[in-house]
């Protein structure tokens, strides 16, 4: 590959496609969209480094796809820095970063937010993303070459009720802005997505329990949830020589979900025709 795609990669690919001889680190990899993420990118010939809190998860799902498992504290520098040394010893220089670590927050008014909590979304949501980018987007804009793809959300795009999470995920999409505009020269592009309500294995514990997303999809133009398969796609696209001429954009990945709810003010959006 050349500078404008992933990189030229260590040689560890497995086997042929796309990203064939690239290093990829997800960071949050065992979780609903980071696993997603880890299949879609080894899929396509690319070594997977599966980064998480817990080791037994990160293994796992590396081992699933020919990959091998990290454990760190996203939000702990030094965590990072060693986990990023920890890979390139054993996989090689990395090519490819994805950032997916999350904490979610539960809706509410602010008057309910407590502090512990709001730091603790913003450590992994923002923080995480910084330290890693800075971390690892460091030696490979150092190297000439490579790709970074953020998971932001639509809650970082629009007002919603979550305090901590939807303004930290704002931030991860202006860091990635400043970042692709810092490192382009380098031959390194950094990219968001933005998730509309995917249904990870949370997602759909809480529908199970009861939870009604009819609100969400009377707003959705595509009347349907995301699978986290279809946010790992955009990752891959993004990540791929495909987009070699993208950088420092943010990528809904959200059946329509932003465009959709301003119809409300009007009635709603077009009900689907009977059949």
């Amino acid at each position: 590959m050349t500078g404008n795609g992933a990189g030229s990669g260590a040689g560890n690919g497995a086997g042929g496609g796309i990203l064939a001889g690239s290093v990829a680190a997800v960071i949050g990899g065992a979780g609903g969209i980071g696993s997603a993420i880890v299949a879609a990118l080894a899929s396509a010939g690319a070594k997977a480094a599966v980064v998480d809190l817990s080791l037994e998860a990160a293994e796992r799902v590396a081992g699933a796809h020919g990959g091998r498992g990290f454990v760190a504290d996203a939000g702990d520098e030094d965590a990072v820095r060693q986990v990023h040394a920890d890979i390139e010893s054993a996989l090689g220089p990395v090519d490819i970063l994805v950032n997916s670590a999350v904490v979610f927050q539960a809706p509410g008014p602010i008057g309910k937010v407590r502090m512990k909590r709001w730091d603790e979304v913003v450590r992994i949501t923002h923080r995480a993303t910084f330290l890693a980018c800075a971390t690892f987007g460091g030696a490979m804009a150092e190297r000439g070459r490579g790709a970074i793809v953020n998971i932001a959300s639509v809650g970082g795009m629009r007002s919603l009720p979550v305090h901590g999470y939807g303004p930290a995920k704002a931030a991860v999409i202006a860091l990635t802005e400043s970042l692709a505009a810092e490192w382009g020269h380098r031959g390194l592009r950094v990219n968001a997505i933005s998730p509309g309500f995917t249904r990870t294995p949370a997602m759909q514990a809480a529908i199970d329990n009861g939870r009604d997303y009819s609100p969400i999809l009377a707003g959705t133009p595509l009347g349907r949830l995301i699978e986290p398969e279809e946010v790992a796609q955009a990752v891959l696209f993004l990540v791929s020589p495909a987009a070699s001429a993208i950088t420092g954009v943010n990528l809904p990945v959200d059946a329509g979900w932003l465009i959709g709810t301003s119809w409300q003010a009007y009635g709603g959006l077009p009900t689907p025709p009977e059949t």
